[in-house]
C-alpha cells in the first residue's frame, strides 16, 4: 500500500510538472506561429475573460494573474483601441466595471481563430492513436479545470 501511495504521489508530481511546463510552452509556440503585432497574448486573455461578462479591474487582475496597476494600464490600452469600455456602477460610484465592446469581441474572435488554425494544423500531423489519446486527455483536463473553477467560485463566496 505504501508503494501504491508513493507511485500515486510520484504520478501527481509528474503530471503537475508536465502540465505546468507544457501548457506554458504550448502557448509560447502557438504565439510564435501566430505572431500578431496588433494584440498580445495577455490582451487576448483579458478580452477572453471579459467575453464571459463585465468585471472590475481588481477581479480582472486576479483572474489574469497580474498586478492591479498592470491591469489598469492594460485596460487603458484596450480602451484606447475601443476594445473595452468602462462604466461606473450607479449604486457605488467607486466601482468601475470593464466590459468588452463589439469591436473587442471581433478582435478577440479574429485572433482566437488564428490560434485555433495554427493548433489544428499541428494536430493534423498526429497519428490517429495520438489524436485519440490527446482527445481523452483534453476531456480529462477540461473536467479538472471546470472543477477548479467551481471550487474557486465557491471559495470566493465564503
Amino acid at each position: 500500500m505504501t508503494e501504491a501511495r508513493a507511485s500515486r504521489g510520484q504520478l501527481v508530481d509528474q503530471v503537475a510538472e508536465d502540465l505546468l511546463s507544457r501548457s506554458a510552452l504550448l502557448m509560447r509556440l502557438l504565439a510564435r506561429q501566430v505572431r500578431s503585432r496588433e494584440i498580445t497574448r495577455t490582451e487576448l486573455e483579458v478580452l477572453s475573460i471579459l467575453g464571459e461578462g463585465a468585471a472590475r479591474i481588481t477581479d480582472l487582475a486576479e483572474r489574469a494573474g497580474l498586478a492591479q496597476p498592470t491591469m489598469t494600464l492594460l485596460v487603458r490600452r484596450l480602451e484606447a483601441r475601443r476594445w473595452v469600455a468602462r462604466e461606473g456602477v450607479p449604486r457605488d460610484g467607486r466601482v468601475v466595471m470593464v466590459s468588452i465592446t463589439a469591436a473587442g469581441r471581433r478582435a478577440w474572435q479574429t485572433h482566437r481563430e488564428q490560434f485555433l488554425s495554427a493548433m489544428r494544423a499541428d494536430l493534423r500531423a498526429l497519428s490517429g492513436e495520438q489524436l485519440a489519446d490527446l482527445s481523452a486527455a483534453t476531456a480529462t483536463l477540461s473536467e479538472f479545470v471546470d472543477d477548479l473553477q467551481r471550487r474557486a467560485a465557491s471559495a470566493g463566496r465564503a
